[in-house]
């Protein structure tokens, strides 16, 4: 047997209840965001052929619930496909969802306290917090090159601040 043979057995077999179990999370999920995302407050209602705040999330929520209703349909009627494009789950893959998870629900708790104040100075809680998430997880995901452990997550959390919380003015 060659090298470029490959071996059904390497790969997880395919599953129809793994299959609709993420179609159903997937529509609780969007149908959650599309509820929350509808009570957003708005300080002024959006005039005709306006954008309000509320757009986004609505339209995020419905194309979520469209391809969440799809897959549903998929895994329903379809016959089940191989999963040769999957790899097994390896060790420590569970813990790191398990720990990622923690982290972002960590991150969530934080981003509630948008400043601190230390010794007298105020100091902003978002940018630190969302430096020291994506640090971490770049970490927990094998990421070991220095540079890119602190230059990466420093420049996507000061383009992301820049961006929303300076220029769009959306309060982070």
């Amino acid at each position: 047997m060659s090298s470029s043979t490959i071996n059904l057995a390497d790969y997880p077999a395919p599953s129809r209840w793994m299959e609709v179990s993420f179609a159903v999370v997937s529509l609780a999920f969007c149908s959650s965001y599309l509820v929350i995302g509808a009570q957003i407050d708005l300080r002024m209602e959006a005039g005709p052929g306006q954008i309000d705040a509320r757009f986004w999330p609505a339209l995020l929520g419905t194309i979520g619930l469209a391809v969440s209703v799809a897959l549903l349909a998929i895994a329903i009627a379809k016959p089940l496909q191989s999963r040769e494009d999957l790899e097994r789950i390896r060790a420590g893959g569970l813990g790191r969802v398990f720990l990622t998870g923690l982290l972002t629900l960590g991150l969530v708790a934080l981003w509630s306290t948008p400043v601190a104040t230390i010794f007298g100075f105020r100091i902003e809680i978002f940018p630190i917090i969302t430096a020291l998430y994506m640090f971490v997880l770049l970490l927990l995901y094998g990421l070991r090159s220095r540079i890119g452990l602190i230059i990466y997550p420093l420049a996507v959390t000061a383009f992301i601040y820049v961006l929303f919380g300076m220029l769009l003015r959306i309060p982070l």
